[in-house]
């Protein structure tokens, strides 16, 4: 098996701590080989209240029953199995039961997924050979506090077409986003989130592929290409990165073992009364460290210069866009989200112990 995949006794305890900031190369699917005859892929998910999970795809015909997994004995209600013959590009999900349920989810850690409205997870390489070593050894300069920034937020469906309206490669919005931005005397981008969403309109704030650059505009070899470009044109690339909630569509993390696993069960915790969406579970170790370890990801592989957090006033205040009796007040009595704050302290500390040539923006 594969070092770089396998759980071990310390990967388990940082996931349980929420203090893992690699936990995608474990978590997911990720292909490898027991042999040399042996290829196929490793899958793990945490669905921990969920009687049976199984792997389904295209390579079982999308049969529950072909490729159960295993429930770890560690008590992390962490599930892995090993798929023969499951390769790259190939599309799959998990298939979960629960006492009164069962239900098809897309992965929470896929790297890659279907172009909506098709919901399946795609096992994926995400190899590339970057060309910016240049910008990275300079950012420190370009991306400090003391240096000049002029900004240019783009959403990059909506910015720009193809002749057919059609929307654009992230090769080539790189190549003619550079170009204007830069004449433009801009000295970063800062693009709309791209993490993959069911809704087109949501423009890329309600996420369920929190780990998977949307399909609509190429691969994550294409989003890597993106940044690589813009960087050797000069030009920083700043993230918008919504961890403040996300949409209760069948496939993504609502409900996702059958409890209210990433979200709050109490509504009044929940639920966003404004954007109708789910809220994170701050206070959940497992859900903080599912968010930083995201963030880490968005920077560590894809060469972000930044991350613009949305949504931090309804994140830090418990009575955000609440009528005065439909909140929960914190253990002091207050209006004030302890386990939010606690996030964000942890989320700015791993970000610049690891990155300090990068910058996190409220």
């Amino acid at each position: 098996m594969d070092a770089r995949h396998s759980l071990g006794d310390l990967d388990i305890y940082l996931f349980k701590q929420g203090r893992h900031t690699r936990l995608y190369e474990h978590f997911g699917a990720h292909p490898e080989a027991l042999g040399p005859d042996s290829a196929g892929t490793r899958f793990v998910v945490w669905a921990p209240n969920a009687a049976y999970v199984s792997v389904v795809g295209d390579f079982n015909d999308w049969d529950p029953a072909a490729s159960p997994m295993t429930m770890r004995a560690d008590s992390s209600g962490v599930w892995e199995c090993f798929v023969p013959g499951a390769c790259h590009g190939q599309r799959y999900k998990y298939f979960l039961s629960w006492s009164g349920g069962e239900g098809e989810r897309a992965d929470p850690f896929a790297l890659f997924s279907e172009g909506p409205p098709a919901t399946a997870s795609i096992i994926w390489d995400l190899h590339y050979v970057w060309e910016d070593g240049d910008w990275m050894a300079d950012r420190a300069g370009r991306n400090a506090l003391e240096s000049p920034w002029s900004v240019y937020e783009v959403h990059l469906g909506s910015w720009r077409r193809d002749e057919h309206g059609e929307f654009m490669n992230y090769r080539r919005i790189a190549h003619e986003l550079a170009d204007y931005a830069r004449d433009a005397g801009f000295t970063h981008v800062e693009i709309m989130p791209v993490a993959e969403h069911p809704f087109y309109g949501s423009w890329g704030y309600q996420s369920t592929g929190y780990f998977a650059p949307s399909s609509r505009y190429g691969s994550p070899q294409d989003f890597r290409y993106f940044v690589d470009y813009l960087h050797r044109q000069g030009l920083g690339v700043i993230l918008d990165w919504v961890p403040g909630h996300f949409p209760t569509d069948a496939h993504g993390l609502a409900n996702f073992d059958g409890t209210a696993l990433f979200e709050h069960a109490d509504p009044r915790q929940g639920f966003h009364p404004e954007w109708k969406s789910a809220i994170f579970n701050y206070g959940r170790y497992e859900v903080a460290g599912f968010l930083i370890c995201n963030a880490m990801y968005w920077i560590r592989e894809f060469h972000l210069d930044g991350l613009r957090v949305d949504g931090v006033a309804s994140m830090l205040y418990l009575d955000y866009s609440r009528p005065h009796d439909d909140w929960v007040p914190n253990r002091f009595g207050g209006r004030e989200n302890l386990a939010a704050i606690e996030l964000l302290q942890e989320l700015n500390k791993s970000i610049y112990e690891e990155f300090p040539d990068v910058q996190t923006i409220a």
